[in-house]
């Protein structure tokens, strides 16, 4: 019973995965009052069929059905003082006068940095510590092996 169970939970949540990557899809602004635009159509509260995610295939155009066809905005062209009149907002620029007193001027700064190697590792010991020798004492000699 269990293993049917879970047979049939994970091929329903197969079939679940695969319909939200390809098939129709309604489009949900995320914002209200925000149009969602695709190939000049508003595309809000609209289904849209096509291919996209990894099953896309090569320059497919969606399919809208609903929505409205968006005009194209007239955007203008601005260039300021491109017609030699100050713009009337930004940064005011003032040329200061040549005989202006100047600030006194900075003292000097020098900073640098370097990298060099690790330090060499320190060499091994030629002769090894001596060894201490445990007195030896008296009575019978004991065995310390583990006992099975």
């Amino acid at each position: 019973m269990r293993a049917a169970l879970t047979v049939a939970v994970w091929i329903g949540s197969a079939l679940g995965a695969a319909a939200l990557e390809s098939g129709p899809q309604i489009v949900i602004p995320g914002r209200p009052g925000v149009p969602i635009i695709i190939n000049g159509r508003d595309a809000s509260y609209a289904v849209i069929e096509g291919d996209w995610g990894l099953a896309r295939g090569n320059k497919v155009q969606p399919t809208i059905y609903g929505g409205r066809r968006v005009p194209p905005l007239n955007v203008g062209h601005y260039y300021p003082g491109a017609t030699g009149e100050q713009v009337g907002y930004g940064r005011l620029e003032i040329e200061p006068p040549e005989n202006r007193k100047l600030p006194k001027p900075a003292e000097s700064f020098h900073q640098s940095w370097s990298a060099e190697s690790a330090p060499p590792m320190p060499q091994p010991m030629v002769e090894p510590p001596p060894v201490i020798l445990a007195p030896e004492l008296p009575g019978p000699r004991r065995d310390f092996r583990p006992r099975n």
